[in-house]
Protein backbone atom coordinates (compact mmCIF):
# COMPACT_ATOMS: atom_id res chain seq x y z
CA UNK A 1 0.00 0.00 0.00
CA UNK A 2 1.21 3.43 -0.97
CA UNK A 3 1.62 6.21 2.00
CA UNK A 4 0.33 9.08 -0.99
CA UNK A 5 -1.12 7.94 -4.16
CA UNK A 6 -1.67 11.30 -6.50
CA UNK A 7 -4.17 10.30 -9.25
CA UNK A 8 -4.44 12.66 -12.15
CA UNK A 9 -7.22 11.60 -14.83
CA UNK A 10 -6.05 12.33 -18.56
CA UNK A 11 -7.41 13.11 -21.99
CA UNK A 12 -4.77 14.66 -24.65
CA UNK A 13 -2.96 17.08 -21.85
CA UNK A 14 0.65 16.62 -23.89
CA UNK A 15 1.12 20.47 -23.32
CA UNK A 16 0.78 20.22 -19.46
CA UNK A 17 1.03 16.52 -18.25
CA UNK A 18 4.82 16.13 -17.91
CA UNK A 19 4.42 19.75 -15.63
CA UNK A 20 2.13 18.49 -13.65
CA UNK A 21 3.71 15.44 -12.59
CA UNK A 22 7.07 17.30 -12.11
CA UNK A 23 4.78 19.05 -9.74
CA UNK A 24 3.59 16.42 -7.97
CA UNK A 25 6.89 14.97 -7.76
CA UNK A 26 8.53 18.02 -6.07
CA UNK A 27 5.20 18.28 -3.80
CA UNK A 28 5.02 14.88 -2.21
CA UNK A 29 8.19 13.19 -2.23
CA UNK A 30 7.68 9.63 -1.90
CA UNK A 31 4.49 9.91 -3.54
CA UNK A 32 3.28 7.75 -6.00
CA UNK A 33 2.13 9.69 -9.22
CA UNK A 34 -0.56 7.51 -11.07
CA UNK A 35 -1.73 8.91 -14.61
CA UNK A 36 -4.61 6.81 -15.97
CA UNK A 37 -5.34 7.91 -19.58
CA UNK A 38 -8.59 8.38 -21.27
CA UNK A 39 -8.15 7.00 -24.41
CA UNK A 40 -5.91 10.36 -25.59
CA UNK A 41 -4.92 10.95 -28.98
CA UNK A 42 -1.44 12.86 -28.45
CA UNK A 43 1.86 12.05 -26.74
CA UNK A 44 0.25 12.48 -23.34
CA UNK A 45 1.01 9.00 -22.43
CA UNK A 46 4.77 8.81 -23.66
CA UNK A 47 5.26 12.26 -21.66
CA UNK A 48 3.82 11.07 -18.57
CA UNK A 49 6.34 7.98 -18.74
CA UNK A 50 9.16 10.14 -19.21
CA UNK A 51 8.51 12.26 -16.25
CA UNK A 52 8.30 9.49 -13.73
CA UNK A 53 4.66 8.96 -13.89
CA UNK A 54 2.77 5.14 -13.19
CA UNK A 55 0.65 5.18 -16.53
CA UNK A 56 -2.78 2.99 -16.48
CA UNK A 57 -5.26 3.19 -19.22
CA UNK A 58 -9.17 3.39 -19.11
CA UNK A 59 -11.08 2.29 -22.00
CA UNK A 60 -14.64 3.96 -21.15
CA UNK A 61 -14.52 7.47 -22.29
CA UNK A 62 -15.38 9.64 -19.60
CA UNK A 63 -13.75 11.22 -16.30
CA UNK A 64 -16.26 9.01 -14.50
CA UNK A 65 -15.29 6.09 -15.28
CA UNK A 66 -11.56 6.59 -14.93
CA UNK A 67 -11.90 7.60 -11.36
CA UNK A 68 -13.77 4.81 -10.74
CA UNK A 69 -11.06 2.60 -12.07
CA UNK A 70 -8.48 4.50 -10.11
CA UNK A 71 -10.41 4.17 -7.18
CA UNK A 72 -10.96 0.09 -7.66
CA UNK A 73 -6.70 -0.63 -8.32
CA UNK A 74 -4.74 2.18 -6.23
CA UNK A 75 -4.15 1.22 -2.83
CA UNK A 76 -2.87 3.89 0.05
CA UNK A 77 -3.27 5.52 2.37
CA UNK A 78 -3.81 8.97 0.90
CA UNK A 79 -4.93 10.17 -2.25
CA UNK A 80 -4.53 13.19 -3.67
CA UNK A 81 -6.71 13.76 -7.18
CA UNK A 82 -5.39 16.13 -9.52
CA UNK A 83 -6.75 17.26 -13.12
CA UNK A 84 -3.70 17.09 -15.69
CA UNK A 85 -4.29 20.71 -17.17
CA UNK A 86 -2.02 22.79 -14.81
CA UNK A 87 -4.77 24.11 -13.57
CA UNK A 88 -3.64 23.49 -9.73
CA UNK A 89 -0.80 24.40 -8.23
CA UNK A 90 0.56 21.26 -6.68
CA UNK A 91 2.39 23.31 -3.33
CA UNK A 92 -1.02 22.57 -1.70
CA UNK A 93 -0.98 19.30 -1.82
CA UNK A 94 1.25 18.90 1.27
CA UNK A 95 -1.43 20.50 3.20
CA UNK A 96 -4.16 18.77 2.04
CA UNK A 97 -2.75 15.00 2.88
CA UNK A 98 -1.40 16.58 6.53
CA UNK A 99 -5.71 16.56 6.72
CA UNK A 100 -6.39 13.40 5.78
CA UNK A 101 -3.10 11.68 7.80
CA UNK A 102 -2.98 13.47 10.63
CA UNK A 103 -6.52 14.69 11.12
CA UNK A 104 -8.24 11.71 9.70
CA UNK A 105 -10.06 14.24 7.60
CA UNK A 106 -12.49 11.64 4.50
CA UNK A 107 -12.02 14.62 1.87
CA UNK A 108 -10.42 17.68 1.74
CA UNK A 109 -11.63 19.72 -0.86
CA UNK A 110 -9.34 22.47 -2.88
CA UNK A 111 -11.18 25.22 -2.73
CA UNK A 112 -10.49 27.73 -5.71
CA UNK A 113 -14.28 29.94 -5.51
CA UNK A 114 -12.68 31.29 -2.44
CA UNK A 115 -9.60 32.88 -4.43
CA UNK A 116 -8.61 33.37 -8.04
CA UNK A 117 -11.24 31.21 -10.09
CA UNK A 118 -13.70 34.27 -10.82
CA UNK A 119 -11.00 36.40 -12.08
CA UNK A 120 -8.88 33.43 -13.67
CA UNK A 121 -11.31 31.31 -15.44
CA UNK A 122 -12.56 33.24 -18.86
CA UNK A 123 -15.41 31.05 -19.17
CA UNK A 124 -18.67 33.17 -17.39
CA UNK A 125 -20.91 30.77 -18.03
CA UNK A 126 -18.94 28.38 -15.96
CA UNK A 127 -18.17 30.58 -13.35
CA UNK A 128 -22.58 31.15 -13.21
CA UNK A 129 -22.51 27.14 -13.34
CA UNK A 130 -20.19 26.90 -10.45
CA UNK A 131 -22.02 29.03 -8.38
CA UNK A 132 -25.55 27.87 -9.28
CA UNK A 133 -24.22 24.05 -8.48
CA UNK A 134 -22.39 25.13 -4.62
CA UNK A 135 -25.65 27.15 -3.85
CA UNK A 136 -27.87 24.09 -4.84
CA UNK A 137 -25.94 21.56 -2.89
CA UNK A 138 -26.27 23.69 -0.56
CA UNK A 139 -29.53 24.57 0.05
CA UNK A 140 -31.20 21.39 -0.38
CA UNK A 141 -28.61 19.22 1.81
CA UNK A 142 -28.26 22.00 4.80
CA UNK A 143 -24.03 22.18 4.12
CA UNK A 144 -21.94 24.88 3.43
CA UNK A 145 -19.59 23.76 0.95
CA UNK A 146 -16.98 25.98 -0.59
CA UNK A 147 -16.23 24.48 -4.01
CA UNK A 148 -18.53 21.88 -5.18
CA UNK A 149 -16.93 21.00 -8.31
CA UNK A 150 -13.18 21.06 -7.93
CA UNK A 151 -10.74 18.49 -9.50
CA UNK A 152 -8.52 19.19 -6.67
CA UNK A 153 -8.97 16.59 -3.62
CA UNK A 154 -7.48 14.34 -1.06
CA UNK A 155 -9.16 11.13 0.49
CA UNK A 156 -8.85 9.03 2.49
CA UNK A 157 -8.71 5.24 2.28
CA UNK A 158 -11.78 4.62 3.90
CA UNK A 159 -13.64 7.29 1.44
CA UNK A 160 -12.09 5.88 -1.40
CA UNK A 161 -12.96 2.29 -1.11
CA UNK A 162 -16.80 2.90 0.32
CA UNK A 163 -17.51 5.52 -2.49
CA UNK A 164 -19.68 3.66 -5.62
CA UNK A 165 -18.95 5.35 -8.63
CA UNK A 166 -22.25 5.91 -10.46
CA UNK A 167 -21.68 9.31 -12.85
CA UNK A 168 -19.73 8.43 -16.07
CA UNK A 169 -18.50 12.15 -16.70
CA UNK A 170 -17.21 15.25 -14.70
CA UNK A 171 -20.35 15.32 -12.71
CA UNK A 172 -18.38 12.90 -11.25
CA UNK A 173 -17.09 15.91 -8.44
CA UNK A 174 -20.91 16.58 -7.41
CA UNK A 175 -21.56 13.07 -6.61
CA UNK A 176 -18.63 12.73 -4.37
CA UNK A 177 -19.36 15.95 -2.69
CA UNK A 178 -22.91 14.76 -1.98
CA UNK A 179 -21.49 11.54 -0.55
CA UNK A 180 -19.33 12.96 1.83
CA UNK A 181 -22.52 15.33 3.48
CA UNK A 182 -25.07 12.47 3.14
CA UNK A 183 -22.87 10.02 5.47
CA UNK A 184 -21.46 12.51 7.43
CA UNK A 185 -18.19 12.10 6.61
CA UNK A 186 -15.47 14.40 7.88
CA UNK A 187 -14.49 16.88 5.59
CA UNK A 188 -11.76 19.98 5.34
CA UNK A 189 -11.30 22.83 3.04
CA UNK A 190 -8.04 24.49 1.64
CA UNK A 191 -8.50 27.41 -0.23
CA UNK A 192 -5.92 27.04 -3.81
CA UNK A 193 -5.00 29.42 -6.48
CA UNK A 194 -6.44 28.61 -9.63
CA UNK A 195 -4.71 29.74 -13.09
CA UNK A 196 -6.61 29.24 -16.12
CA UNK A 197 -5.19 26.72 -18.80
CA UNK A 198 -1.87 27.60 -21.03
CA UNK A 199 -2.62 28.79 -24.42
CA UNK A 200 -3.51 25.82 -27.12
CA UNK A 201 -4.63 23.42 -23.95
CA UNK A 202 -8.42 22.89 -24.73
CA UNK A 203 -11.00 22.30 -21.59
CA UNK A 204 -13.13 18.24 -22.38
CA UNK A 205 -15.75 20.43 -20.40
CA UNK A 206 -18.72 21.42 -22.49
CA UNK A 207 -20.47 24.26 -20.27
CA UNK A 208 -23.83 23.64 -21.26
CA UNK A 209 -24.34 19.68 -21.78
CA UNK A 210 -22.56 18.69 -18.64
CA UNK A 211 -23.72 21.46 -16.96
CA UNK A 212 -27.36 19.81 -17.78
CA UNK A 213 -25.88 16.62 -16.62
CA UNK A 214 -24.17 18.28 -13.02
CA UNK A 215 -27.82 19.61 -12.66
CA UNK A 216 -29.69 16.39 -13.44
CA UNK A 217 -26.97 14.25 -11.30
CA UNK A 218 -28.17 16.70 -8.22
CA UNK A 219 -31.67 15.53 -8.90
CA UNK A 220 -31.36 12.17 -9.06
CA UNK A 221 -29.15 11.90 -5.68
CA UNK A 222 -31.46 14.56 -4.01
CA UNK A 223 -34.21 11.81 -4.44
CA UNK A 224 -31.97 8.91 -3.40
CA UNK A 225 -30.49 10.34 -0.58
CA UNK A 226 -33.71 12.92 0.41
CA UNK A 227 -36.34 11.28 -0.70
CA UNK A 228 -38.84 12.44 2.11
CA UNK A 229 -37.93 16.01 0.75
CA UNK A 230 -38.39 15.22 -3.26
CA UNK A 231 -41.42 13.32 -2.59
CA UNK A 232 -43.08 15.43 -0.06
CA UNK A 233 -42.04 18.66 -2.76
CA UNK A 234 -43.45 16.37 -5.74
CA UNK A 235 -46.55 15.71 -3.26
CA UNK A 236 -47.08 19.31 -2.58
CA UNK A 237 -47.11 20.52 -6.51
CA UNK A 238 -49.47 17.81 -7.14
CA UNK A 239 -52.09 18.83 -4.73
CA UNK A 240 -51.26 22.88 -5.44
CA UNK A 241 -52.61 21.87 -8.75
CA UNK A 242 -55.47 19.44 -8.16
CA UNK A 243 -56.73 22.55 -5.41
CA UNK A 244 -56.24 25.29 -8.57
CA UNK A 245 -58.44 23.25 -11.10
CA UNK A 246 -61.25 21.99 -8.01
CA UNK A 247 -61.63 25.45 -6.56
CA UNK A 248 -63.61 27.17 -9.14
CA UNK A 249 -65.59 23.84 -9.69
CA UNK A 250 -66.63 23.77 -5.99
CA UNK A 251 -67.47 27.82 -6.05
CA UNK A 252 -69.62 26.68 -8.91
CA UNK A 253 -71.37 24.09 -7.10
CA UNK A 254 -71.47 26.71 -4.20
CA UNK A 255 -73.52 28.80 -6.01
CA UNK A 256 -75.50 26.38 -8.54
CA UNK A 257 -75.58 23.55 -6.58
CA UNK A 258 -74.57 21.71 -9.94
CA UNK A 259 -71.83 19.58 -10.81
CA UNK A 260 -70.93 20.90 -14.67
CA UNK A 261 -67.53 19.68 -15.25
CA UNK A 262 -67.35 16.24 -14.02
CA UNK A 263 -64.22 15.56 -16.31
CA UNK A 264 -62.16 17.95 -14.72
CA UNK A 265 -63.53 17.01 -11.30
CA UNK A 266 -62.56 13.61 -11.64
CA UNK A 267 -59.00 14.83 -12.82
CA UNK A 268 -58.40 15.98 -9.62
CA UNK A 269 -59.56 13.42 -7.68
CA UNK A 270 -56.69 11.00 -9.42
CA UNK A 271 -54.25 14.17 -8.85
CA UNK A 272 -54.68 14.29 -5.30
CA UNK A 273 -54.43 10.44 -5.00
CA UNK A 274 -51.12 10.85 -7.05
CA UNK A 275 -50.17 13.27 -4.18
CA UNK A 276 -51.52 11.36 -1.19
CA UNK A 277 -49.18 8.18 -2.74
CA UNK A 278 -46.36 10.23 -3.87
CA UNK A 279 -46.48 11.61 0.39
CA UNK A 280 -45.87 8.06 1.82
CA UNK A 281 -43.83 6.56 -0.75
CA UNK A 282 -41.31 9.51 0.57
CA UNK A 283 -41.89 8.68 4.15
CA UNK A 284 -41.15 4.53 2.92
CA UNK A 285 -37.97 5.40 1.05
CA UNK A 286 -37.08 7.73 4.04
CA UNK A 287 -36.91 4.53 5.95
CA UNK A 288 -35.19 2.68 3.17
CA UNK A 289 -32.46 5.29 3.02
CA UNK A 290 -32.14 5.55 6.78
CA UNK A 291 -31.11 1.72 7.03
CA UNK A 292 -28.65 2.07 3.62
CA UNK A 293 -26.99 4.53 6.07
CA UNK A 294 -26.37 1.80 8.62
CA UNK A 295 -24.96 -1.01 6.14
CA UNK A 296 -22.49 2.12 5.46
CA UNK A 297 -21.34 2.80 8.43
CA UNK A 298 -21.12 -0.76 8.86
CA UNK A 299 -18.61 -1.31 5.29
CA UNK A 300 -16.64 2.05 6.13
CA UNK A 301 -16.09 0.35 9.51
CA UNK A 302 -14.79 -2.97 7.48
CA UNK A 303 -12.80 -0.65 5.37
CA UNK A 304 -10.89 0.65 8.44
CA UNK A 305 -10.74 -2.57 10.15
CA UNK A 306 -8.62 -3.51 6.91
CA UNK A 307 -7.03 -0.36 6.36
CA UNK A 308 -5.27 -0.94 9.75
CA UNK A 309 -4.44 -4.52 9.19
CA UNK A 310 -2.79 -3.48 6.13
CA UNK A 311 -0.38 -0.77 8.01
CA UNK A 312 0.51 -3.14 10.56
CA UNK A 313 1.81 -5.08 8.11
Amino acid sequence: MDEVAVLIPCYNEEKTIAKVVADALAALPGATIYVYDNNSGDRTVELAQAAGAVVRREYMQGKGNVIRRMFREVEARCYVMVDGDDTYPMEYAAQMVRQVLERKVDMVIGDRLSSTYFTENKRPFHNMGNSLVRGAINRLFRCKVKDIMTGFRAFSYGFVKTFPVLSKGFEIETEMTIHAVYNNMMMANVVVDYRDRPVGSESKLNTYLDGIKVLNTIVKLYKDYKPFGFFTALATLLAVIALIFFVPIFIEYWRTRLVLRFPTLIVCGFIMMAAVQSFFAGLILSNLAMKNRRDFEYRYNQVAEREERSNSI
